[in-house]
C-alpha cells in the first residue's frame, strides 16, 4: 500500500511546521510544501516583530492560548536541540494613565486564568528597575516573553523535513484545487500536482485558498501592514527588553512598542494601516485586484464603520514620524524624532466575517481530505509547532 500523500500549501512557519509535525507523527508520509515564492518564509514569518509570546493576551481556554502556552515550550526546545539564538529577557506591559488599568488587571488576570507564573504588578518604581527610561503608573512584568528569529526556525524546519524524505518545493503557484474520486488535484503554474490530502496554509491569501474548494465561504482576509523605525545604536540603552503599552479596547491592535532583537539593536511600532495590497510593504506598492477586493467587501465597510477613527489616526501616523514618536514617548519619554531611523514593516493577515467582526482566535476549516487554515495572526509564530502538532493529531486520526 502506498503511503498518504500529504500536500501543504504555504512554505511559512505553519505550514513548514506542519509538515515537519507529520513526519515526527509519521516518518512513512509523503509530505510535500508548496511555496509560491522563490524561498519559503518571506511573508509574516520574517516581517513581525520576532516576538517570543508569553500568552498573557489570550482567552483562557482559546485555540490561541492553548496553541501558544503549549507552542511557547515547543519552541524553546526546538531552538535548544538545533542550536537557534534566542532570549528570554521578559517585558514590561506598561499602563500610562489611570483609564489604563482596568485593562492592566485584566491581562494581568488572564496570564494567570493561563497558569503563567512569576508575572508580577509593579509601581513605577519597581517599573524603573526593569527598564530605567520607561514611565507608566503600574505596569506587569512578563518574564517569559523572549525574542527569535522566525525566519531561522522556518529554515531549520525546512532542513528537517528534506532530511526526513519530504519535499519543499519553491517557486510553485497554485492556480486552483479541484477534487476528483480518488483525491485532489493542485492546479499550478507549473504543473498538476494529485494529492490524498491538502493543508492549505496560505497566511494572507488563505481565504482565497478555502474558496477554491467552497465557492461559498465568506471570510475575507484584510491586509494591516505594520510599520517600524530601528532605534539608533546610541539611544538603544533606553530600552532593555520589551516594553508594550496597555492595548486600546477600541482598536484590535497591541499598540507600537519597544522591541529588542536577538540579532541585536532596538526596534519601535509597529502601528496597523490598511495595506493596498495583501503583500504591499509600503504605500507606493499598490494591488489593483487586492484593494477592489477588499473596498467591495461589506465587512470591511462595516469594519470601517466601527474603527474609522482610530483607523484614521494610525493612518496619520503612518504619514507623521512626530505623531508616531509622540505614542512612543507615552512609554519612553526620553525616544526622541531624531533617535528613530526607517525601519522595516510587515503585513498581517486578519480574516473578517461580513458583519465586520474580526475573527479573534485561529480558525480551521475542514472537509473531506482536506484542512484550511483561515486565520492564524500573532501569536501564530510562537504556537506553529503547537498548531502543527493540532492539525497532525486531526488528520491523522481521520487515517489512523
Amino acid at each position: 500500500m502506498n503511503p498518504i500523500s500529504y500536500t501543504i500549501i504555504g512554505g511559512g512557519i505553519v505550514g513548514l511546521a506542519t509538515a515537519y509535525q507529520l513526519l515526527q507523527a509519521s516518518p512513512d508520509l509523503k509530505i510535500t510544501v508548496l511555496e509560491k515564492e522563490q524561498e519559503v518564509a518571506l511573508h509574516q514569518t520574517s516581517h513581525n516583530s520576532g516576538v517570543i509570546h508569553s500568552g498573557i493576551y489570550y482567552r483562557p481556554g482559546s485555540a490561541k492560548a492553548l496553541n501558544c502556552l503549549r507552542g511557547y515550550a515547543m519552541m524553546i526546545r526546538f531552538c535548544e536541540t538545533y542550536g537557534i539564538p534566542y532570549k528570554i529577557c521578559g517585558k514590561v506591559i506598561v499602563a500610562a494613565k489611570e483609564s489604563e488599568l482596568e485593562g492592566l488587571k485584566k491581562i494581568y488576570d488572564r496570564g494567570i486564568q493561563n497558569g503563567m507564573v512569576g508575572l508580577e504588578l509593579l509601581g513605577p518604581e519597581q517599573l524603573k528597575e526593569k527598564e530605567p527610561h520607561a514611565e507608566g503608573i503600574q505596569a506587569i512584568w512578563v518574564p517569559q516573553a523572549g525574542i527569535i528569529s522566525y525566519k531561522l526556525v522556518a529554515l531549520q524546519l525546512k532542513k528537517n523535513i528534506e532530511a526526513q524524505g519530504g519535499s519543499v518545493r519553491c517557486g510553485v503557484q497554485v492556480k486552483n484545487i479541484k477534487s476528483f474520486s480518488n483525491g485532489w488535484l493542485i492546479q499550478s503554474d507549473q504543473e498538476d500536482i494529485p494529492a490524498d490530502y491538502i493543508i492549505t496554509c496560505g497566511g494572507l491569501h488563505s481565504d482565497r485558498l478555502a474558496r477554491m474548494t467552497d465557492a461559498t465561504y465568506d471570510l475575507k482576509v484584510l491586509p494591516f501592514r505594520g510599520e517600524y523605525y530601528t532605534v539608533r545604536p546610541e539611544s538603544q540603552h533606553l530600552v532593555r527588553t520589551l516594553i508594550y503599552p496597555v492595548p486600546n479596547p477600541n482598536f484590535p491592535f497591541l499598540g507600537v512598542h519597544f522591541t529588542s532583537m536577538v540579532q541585536g539593536g532596538v526596534e519601535a511600532g509597529p502601528n496597523a494601516v490598511w495595506a493596498l495590497g495583501r503583500e504591499s510593504y509600503n504605500w507606493k506598492m499598490f494591488n489593483f485586484k487586492d484593494t477592489v477586493e477588499t473596498l467591495s467587501y461589506p465587512g470591511f465597510r462595516k469594519l470601517v464603520g466601527k474603527y474609522w477613527k482610530d483607523g484614521l489616526f494610525e493612518m496619520y501616523r503612518s504619514f507623521s514620524k512626530a505623531a508616531f514618536v509622540k505614542a512612543l514617548q507615552t512609554l519612553v519619554p526620553a525616544i526622541q524624532s531624531e533617535d528613530l531611523l526607517p525601519g522595516g514593516s510587515g503585513v498581517r493577515a486578519q480574516a473578517v466575517d461580513r458583519m465586520g467582526n474580526l475573527v479573534e482566535d485561529f480558525l480551521f476549516k475542514e472537509g473531506k481530505d482536506i484542512l484550511h487554515v483561515v486565520n492564524a495572526p500573532s501569536p501564530a509564530a510562537t504556537s506553529s509547532l503547537s498548531i502543527g502538532k493540532t492539525i497532525c493529531e486531526q488528520v491523522l486520526g481521520m487515517h489512523y
